[in-house]
Order: structure tokens, then sequence, then C-alpha cells
């Protein structure tokens, strides 16, 4: 077969079957500015409250979360960005390789029902914060029961949709924006409603020093005692929810799908940003302005949704954190949705059947009851695909270790293979099993349950011909790689180089926005650290409210300019 007969073979491809081409790839900043939006979701404000209803104590909370979400994050370096990277795959395509189609349709349509609704929850919850600002009643049941509420739903979900069908790109870009914003408003809400607490417990609007402050979480955030008035976890329990809570992408592999597009293996460490930054310091600050509203309403923590904390610790921000946050989260997510579908029904293009699981998705968001049960989902989805992960780890990362043949299910020419979907089947029975009998920590399920799926691959496969030779496929194999390259390099020719935006009005741009957020961490800081009286901290509070209110606007408006700018001059066109 000549060069040309490979270019046209390719161009009949969508671009997302293909490895991802050199000229696409992306710096560490992209992922850091991806991860970080994603990850300082609307959930935050659930998982706060959530680990105040499991009795955590408040060193396990600052200890635990931190060993936790380091180990998800050497997690991602280490197990999902060096596939990620070697392969250029997503992982639906890569599965299809190793696992044939009947498997990876079952799979891609897992993951299609997974991620759609969990961007559907996010969109009820973005749309459940534009309710609270304009007094339409609040959705109690699992159907909506308000047409104002169906409309809004429609609007945020368009807004998601249309984000997603652009790609990584687009993606990365939103991400980029609401990043740097969000790290400001989680630490700003906490820095205002602290005194709130403090108040409340110590009599005084600032805690003196460390064991103030300890006293101050023990008593009124982390206390412990669970919402059934018995004790609550421990630092074990901590650790496993903050490594656990995003296996269904490090150990599941999902990221690949974002991760393919690293230049580096090393940018695996670019999810910290998400992990340390986002979970760690926002499920933290989530607990303060969670209790701070509390005390503020007369309510208990757990009684409080997104809008209520989100208002008493931000004001008009709050609504815009809340809205912001879940587009973040739900944006990624139906970018993946999408690219499993696309994956199953491969004669279409990612934006076509991004558009045909919008849809479904910005249906399923009108029904309130999906947020509520987003914790479950997440749980349970993390030990669905975990099996998987491990399978494809093995077929990556061992099987050239031990002498067996990578993708040795691929050059056989298997529509099914029975290693794979036995391993998957089996993997599921071996980790619900010890769920159901309570032989360790469900957090840490994804552990032995991983292990068990890696033997069980490797035995059945070496069995069905993991241990052959195919000499001819791999070469093949390798030509048909080097061919893709050529048809990409020439591809990348027919684009326009990149010019970086270096104009002076750009530049001030990104300043006066950079400024409006250190305004707003000034005011923060004023209403926790100049607030001598309750007088004084109701008065700085407005002030908050008010002023942080318009940096929010400043910020967006600018920054949202100088990005346009910039790609205008990259396109050539300024």
């Amino acid at each position: 077969m000549n060069t040309t007969e490979n270019f046209k073979q390719f161009e009949n491809l969508d671009e997302e079957q293909l490895p991802v081409a050199k000229h696409k790839l992306h710096d560490w900043t992209h992922f850091a500015g991806l991860y970080a939006a994603e990850h300082v979701a609307a959930t935050e404000f659930v998982i706060g409250a959530t680990f105040v209803a499991l009795g955590a104590k408040t060193m396990d909370i600052i200890l635990g979360l931190l060993i936790g979400n380091i180990l998800a994050v050497l997690s991602w370096r280490f197990i999902t960005s060096p596939i990620a990277v070697d392969t250029r795959l997503s992982l639906y395509t890569y599965l299809n390789k190793i696992a044939g189609d009947s498997m990876t349709k079952l799979y891609n349509w897992a993951n299609v029902i997974i991620f759609s609704v969990i961007s559907a929850a996010m969109i009820t919850v973005s749309a459940t914060a534009v309710r609270f600002a304009f007094d339409i009643p609040a959705q109690l049941n699992w159907y909506p029961t308000n047409a104002w509420f169906i409309l809004i739903v429609l609007a945020v979900g368009i807004v998601v949709v249309s984000i997603a069908l652009y790609g990584f790109n687009a993606v990365s870009e939103f991400s980029g924006i609401c990043a740097p914003w969000l790290f400001v408003m989680f630490t700003s809400g906490a820095m205002v409603l602290l005194p709130a607490l403090s108040l409340d417990v110590l009599d005084k609007t600032l805690p003196a020093g460390w064991s103030d402050f300890m006293t101050l979480g023990n008593q009124s955030i982390w206390t412990g005692i669970n919402s059934d008035g018995e004790p609550g976890i421990g630092l074990v329990e901590v650790i496993g929810f903050g490594w656990a809570a995003n296996t269904i992408t490090h150990f599941g592999l999902i990221d690949m799908a974002l991760l393919r597009f690293a230049k580096k293996k090393s940018y695996g460490y670019a999810t910290s940003t998400g992990m340390m930054f986002g979970h760690y310091v926002a499920w933290i600050a989530a607990g303060i302005m969670g209790a701070g509203a509390a005390v503020i309403l007369g309510k208990s923590i757990v009684e409080l949704d997104p809008g209520d904390v989100a208002y008493y610790a931000l004001g008009w921000s709050g609504f815009v954190i809340v809205i912001v946050a879940g587009w973040t989260t739900a944006i990624t997510n139906l970018y993946r949705a999408g690219l499993a579908a696309q994956a199953i029904f491969f004669n279409n293009s990612r934006k076509k059947t991004t558009i045909v699981v919008g849809i479904v998705t910005i249906a399923i968001a009108c029904f309130p009851f999906v947020f509520s049960q987003i914790l479950p989902l997440l749980t349970y989805a993390g030990l669905l695909v975990v099996p998987v992960g491990a399978i494809v780890f093995t077929e990556h990362q061992i099987f050239p270790r031990i002498g067996y043949t990578r993708y040795w299910s691929s050059y056989k020419k298997l529509t099914f293979s029975l290693p794979a979907v036995a391993a998957w089947g089996l993997g599921l029975v071996f980790g619900f099993g010890l769920n159901f009998l309570d032989v360790i920590s469900f957090y840490y399920l994804f552990i032995p349950t991983w292990f068990f799926t890696i033997a069980v691959y490797t035995v059945l496969a070496g069995k069905y011909g993991a241990k052959e030779t195919f000499a001819e496929e791999v070469q093949e194999e390798e030509l048909r790689n080097e061919a893709i390259e050529r048809f990409q390099e020439e591809q990348a020719t027919a684009e326009p180089a990149h010019v970086k935006d270096t104009s002076v009005l750009s530049k001030g741009l990104k300043f006066v926005a950079i400024l409006a957020l250190v305004a707003t961490l000034v005011l923060a800081s004023n209403v926790m650290f100049g607030s001598a009286t309750e007088a004084n901290y109701i008065e700085n509070r407005k002030l908050f409210y008010t002023y942080a209110f318009i940096c929010t606007i400043i910020y967006f408006v600018l920054a949202y300019w100088a990005l346009k700018r910039g790609k205008r001059t990259a396109s050539g066109k300024e």
C-alpha cells in the first residue's frame, strides 16, 4: 500500500480515532488550568458538608486529605500519563485495539451513561443557583415542578454543550479563564465566613492561633461525630476518600482522553492544581463556608444547598461560582461522554455524537434527583471502570516486560476478546463481592480489584494468544504509525503558524484582570483580619459582597477579551 492510499485511509477517519498529532500537543499550563477548573466544582460544596456528616476530625481532614490527594496526583502521573503519552490515544480507541468491538461498545455505553449523568448533575447545580437568584421554588421532588426551572436548565445546558462541541482546545481555554477566579473565590469565601464561626464558638472575630483554629474546627465543623451522633470516620478513611474520589479517571484511565495531548509524561503532575488547590483547599474551604452559613442561618450544615452556602459566603459572586463551577465540570465530562459515543458510532464525528449526548444530558438535568445521588454514582462508577483500567495497564506496561505481545487480540483479528471480557466481569464480581462482605473500607476497594484484574487478565491472555509472536503484524503496525505521522506532518504544514499576542493592550487587559482577583483577596482579607467587632465584621462583609461582584465582572470581561485577542493574533487576523 503506497503513502497516498494510506493518507486517503486516514482522511476518512475522525481525528479522535487517530493518535494526537505532534503539532496539537500542549504544554503543562493547559493541563494545570484544565484540572484546576474541573476539580473546583459545585460538588465541592456538597463534599465539604459530607465530611461533616461523616464525622471526620479537624486534624484528620487537614492531614488525610493532603496524603490522599498526593496519592491521586501520583496515580495520574505514573499510571495514566505514561500510557496516554506513549499511545496518544483515548482509552476508548485503545480499548478497541485490545478487547474487540463487543466489549468496547459495552464499556463505551457505560461511560456515555456515567459521564452524561455526572454532566447533567452539574448542569442541575448551576441551574439551582440561577433558581435561587430569581426566587424560583426549590425543586425537592425527583421530577421538575416549575416550568421556569426547566427553561433555566435548557439555557445552562446549551452553554455547556456549545463549549464541549469545540473539543479539547475550547474546554482548556474556558477552564483556563475560570480556574484562577475559582481559586480566589473558594479561598475568599472561607475567609469571609471564618469570623462568623469564630464569633459563635470563641466569642471573638478571629482565632488567636493554631490552637484556637483547631478548637474552632473540632467544635463547629469537623467534630468527629457523624450525623447519627456516633464517632465518625478516621484518618485512614479520609485518605482513602481523597485518593478514591477520582479512581474513574486515573486508575480507570479515563483521563487518557485529556493527557494524550500532553507533550511530556511529567505533565501528569499538573493534576496537582486540581487535587491540592481544588480538592484539598476547596474541600476545607467548603467546610468552613458551610459551617459559617449554617451559623448565620441557624441551620445544620447538612441542610444547606450550594446556593445557600455560596450566597452567604460570597454574595452575588456566590451565584456565579456555583454556575461556573458546575459548567467547568459538566463541560469536561460531556466532552468525555462525546468521545465515548463517537467510539461507538465511529462513522459519525465527535461533534455529532456530542450534540446527541448533550440533548440527552440536558433532559436528564431537568430531574433534580441526579444531583442528590452524585456521590454514590461517582463511587460505584469508579469501581466499575477500574478493572478496565487494569486490563489496559496490563496490556501496555506489563506484557512487553514479560515477553507477551501487546495488541495480540488485534493481530489475531478477534472481534470479541474473552480474556478481556472475563477479566472485567470477574474484577467486578471480586470488587463488589469485597464490598458486600465488608472486608476492607469501601474507599480502598479499587486497589485489590485492580491487582486482581491484572492477574486474571495476564493468565487468560497468555492462554488465548498473548504469548505468541506476531512479527509481521507488529511491523505493519509500526509502518502504519509512521504513515500516520507523515500524514499529520503534512496536515500541520497547511495550518497557520501560531503567533503569540504580545500587544500592550492584551498585556494591559490581563494585568487589570489579575488586579481584580488581587482586589478580591484584599477585600476578603479585610473581612477576616480587619473586623475587630461583630459590627465591623458585618459591615466589611457587605463591602466584600458588593465589590467582589464588581471584581468578578471585571475579571471575566477582561480575561475573555484578552483570550479573543490572542486567538485573533494567532490566526493572523490582527
